[in-house]
């Protein structure tokens, strides 16, 4: 992976225990910045913060389940505490659930899928927002996915969380542009994570199928997501906001 310098800078990550989340902490730690590991897996973040400090990174574990402002804020508040600012976020932190007949999905899975999907990058969007708007700079990172710019049979609720997610991106890119702050999204394709194994495993996923009809014919790799969100919190994409980046082997091309 190209390697960035972000010395001195201090970054947040949502879901940071494993897939996604995991690969680009991990790049943030190895490109020199401090960052808050924040994951509702207590054990797993914990695990990894002890990697990383045992490696000379400067890391901070925190427990947060993104679907509780509460959480959120604070944990937003212990990194402030603990480095001192806040120059990039990844707010990656999703869920998928099973598909569903549209007419026959309970209200409770809508409601779980978009506590976490949409209501989790608004809450963590928000409370960054408030430590970068007082340091008048800083780049956020929102998960997306192809699902936020296609539409998928049984998964409507998803898709529409995902959508959600490009919308309050690029509306609070616009607001947020003037004041040095710049706000953008990933939509990564199907990727090699615990996520989408366990969905093959469960028979959720048709991986032959799913490979069938993407270009490059094979997963993505979470550290694929990493090098995207690492290249647009840099310099490197200074001039890039309110973007919608597809990551997804070519799937959303065709």
């Amino acid at each position: 992976m190209l390697q960035y310098d972000f010395t001195g800078k201090v970054a947040f990550v949502t879901g940071a225990s494993a897939g996604m989340g995991e690969a680009t902490a991990r790049a943030f730690a190895g490109s020199g910045a401090a960052v808050a590991l924040a994951d509702i897996n207590t054990d797993a973040v914990t695990q990894l913060a002890h990697e990383a400090t045992g490696q000379g990174q400067r890391v901070l574990a925190l427990t947060c389940d993104v679907s509780d402002e509460q959480q959120v804020a604070a944990a937003v508040i212990d990194t402030v505490r603990a480095f001192g600012r806040l120059d990039m976020a990844f707010n990656n932190a999703g869920i998928q659930v099973p598909p569903v007949d549209a007419a026959d999905e309970p209200a409770a899975a809508f409601d779980a899928v978009v506590a976490v999907n949409l209501r989790g990058v608004w809450a963590s969007m928000k409370h960054e927002l408030v430590q970068m708007r007082a340091q008048g700079s800083g780049s956020i990172v929102n998960c997306s996915s192809l699902g936020g710019l296609v539409g998928g049979n049984g998964r409507a609720s998803y898709h529409a969380t995902k959508h959600g997610v490009i919308g309050q991106t690029k509306s609070v890119a616009l607001q947020y542009a003037p004041a040095g702050i710049r706000v953008n999204a990933v939509c990564p394709g199907t990727i090699d994570t615990p996520m989408v194994d366990r969905m093959s495993t469960g028979g959720e996923l048709d991986l032959d199928a799913t490979l069938a009809v993407t270009p490059m014919q094979r997963l993505g790799r979470p550290e694929e997501i990493a090098a995207a969100v690492l290249w647009l919190c840099s310099d490197a994409a200074s001039y890039v906001t309110g973007v919608a980046l597809p990551v997804d082997g070519g799937y959303t091309a065709q």
